[in-house]
């Protein structure tokens, strides 16, 4: 009886110790897209570069995909809830283009955790970030954006940043795609240098 005790306060503290890191974690994530977001040349103002992906994805390689998952949702919501001025829309996207390139990538290493495997996974993981994000944003999130502002409106702001822009689908080809890319790879890159001397603390 005292041992099956023990296993069971055991159990429960695993539990404990996995919110707490998850929730470490979307902090973080969420202080990323706060402090840390800005526009880039050449792209629409309302494309923010952030980091917040990079403890989804440490939090995804080091206790699986469902985690990132989580940390996705829970930043995003701290940021709808405190920091948002697009009525959701901004982190919907965030959320979705998110979980494009943190699952991938979570679920092919953890097939395979080596460096290869990693490398693999964020790979997968950019293809699938930047597909995911050029349907959503064709199909879902401008017509959004554009019930929240004008189509017109939200196409003058693709214009003046970037000449080539002319409609929706010059949008994904000079904006949406290269944009995407970049931010996967600064986030994967960032993740191989920092993820060995993290991850004992996540999986331990």
């Amino acid at each position: 009886m005292p041992n099956t005790k023990c296993n069971g306060a055991t159990r429960l503290n695993f539990k404990v110790r996995d919110i707490a890191k998850i929730s470490l974690l979307s902090a973080i994530a969420f202080l990323l897209m706060v402090f840390l977001e800005f526009p880039l040349p050449l792209f629409p103002a309302f494309l923010k570069f952030d980091l917040s992906d990079l403890p989804a994805l440490v939090g995804g390689f080091a206790m699986g995909p469902l985690t990132g998952i989580i940390i996705e949702f829970l930043k995003n919501l701290l940021h709808f809830l405190f920091r948002s001025t697009t009525g959701g829309v901004g982190n919907l996207a965030n959320f979705i283009v998110g979980i494009g390139f943190v699952v991938p990538a979570s679920m092919v290493y953890s097939a395979n955790r080596t460096k290869k495997g990693a490398l693999m996974g964020m790979a997968v993981g950019t293809i699938a970030m930047t597909l995911l994000a050029s349907l959503a944003n064709y199909y879902v999130l401008i017509p959004l954006y554009a019930k929240v502002y004008s189509m017109d409106a939200i196409l003058n702001m693709m214009s003046q940043a970037n000449k080539a822009i002319v409609d929706l689908k010059t949008y994904i080809v000079y904006a949406v795609i290269p944009f995407n890319i970049l931010k996967a790879v600064v986030v994967s890159v960032i993740t191989l240098l920092i993820y060995k001397k993290v991850s004992p603390i996540l999986r331990r």
